[in-house]
């Protein structure tokens, strides 16, 4: 991570700290939950180079389960979200088992099957409420001694959650596993034949991506106490790609600056209806057509650009024999 992502991830979190004092705390949590679940997809799309259509299910799933553990058997919170997390990972292994045989638009049909399965099961399944959704999920004490049940305590609890997320993320991206994760994405067959089992990189992968969407879910549905169909229905799914898209794939901040734009035009234009989708379109086009790397991908890209720029003057004075005598 460079310097200025570094900073901005800082200066973020401190804002983090204080917004809940300024915006509501549950809007802030959608946010940072739609953020970490934008964030897993990005995992697996800008450092494995795999487009899923699938991820709600994950996301879904969680919240189903993580509610359902929370309300039937009146745990503490830990267990909720250790169960959420589980069947989600559960869910990306299984699936992944199946879908990394295949490759490009396959691979996403594939997983578009699975996440259709998933949203026909929380339908019909008698613990889900169907079409209701599973209501009147109880907020738990977390870890025996923090109560939730307070808006500000559910935020903190909430930015705690995703900012482990999105360490973890951090840790895989820069780390020996990331580095062979960006040589399958940028060339496959040489990272075969340097002697990687590919296909096991790549379902450790999804199945991490899978357990941090269901990180998201576990926590979306503590929050808001209610786990729907929509959280499993493939609009979700298209949300967090769009996103990864807006705010920048193969970076960092990306998802949450994406999440920002996004959620704040859906929670503050409401009141628009259905214009609300045809604004976020014209941002979707505006994106593509001026930044090609998303918001935060072309704002690093041109600040790169600069420092290089600003250092080329430097380097062109200093004498060949000086320069020479410093790399010695």
């Amino acid at each position: 991570m460079s310097s200025l992502q570094r900073n901005l991830l800082i200066a973020g979190l401190v804002l983090l700290c204080l917004a809940p004092y300024v915006v509501y705390p549950l809007f802030l949590i959608k946010l940072m939950c739609f953020a970490l679940l934008a964030a897993s997809l990005n995992l697996l799309i800008g450092y494995v180079g795999l487009l899923s259509f699938g991820h709600a299910m994950f996301y879904g799933a969680s919240s189903y389960v993580t509610g359902h553990v929370l309300k039937t058997w009146g745990v503490d919170g830990v267990v909720g979200v250790l169960a959420g997390v589980g069947i989600a990972a559960t869910l990306g292994f299984l699936t992944g088992l199946l879908a990394i045989r295949r490759q490009g638009i396959y691979f996403s049909m594939i997983t578009l099957a699975f996440a259709q399965m998933v949203y026909f099961l929380a339908l019909r399944l008698p613990f889900t409420g169907g079409e209701d959704g599973l209501q009147a999920v109880p907020r738990p004490h977390f870890l025996g001694v923090i109560p939730t049940d307070n808006n500000l305590a559910m935020y903190y609890l909430a930015l705690l959650l995703v900012v482990f997320g999105f360490w973890l993320i951090y840790r895989t991206v820069y780390s020996p596993f990331g580095q062979v994760l960006k040589s399958i994405r940028d060339n496959e067959p040489r990272a075969l034949s340097l002697g990687y089992q590919v296909n096991r990189y790549k379902l450790i992968a999804f199945t991490l991506s899978a357990a941090l969407a269901g990180l998201a879910g576990a926590t979306k549905v503590m929050a808001f106490q209610l786990a729907s169909l929509s959280d499993v229905g493939w609009n979700t799914s298209g949300e967090a790609l769009l996103i990864c898209i807006v705010g920048g794939l193969q970076t960092l901040l990306g998802p949450v600056v994406g999440a920002l734009i996004i959620i704040s035009m859906e929670h503050y234009l409401a009141s628009f209806a259905e214009w609300v989708l045809i604004i976020q379109g014209a941002v979707f086009v505006v994106v593509v057509m001026l930044f090609r790397k998303g918001i935060v991908g072309q704002y690093l890209a041109w600040w790169k650009d600069r420092q290089q720029r600003r250092a080329a003057p430097s380097q062109a004075a200093t004498p060949p024999t000086a320069r020479a005598h410093t790399t010695h």
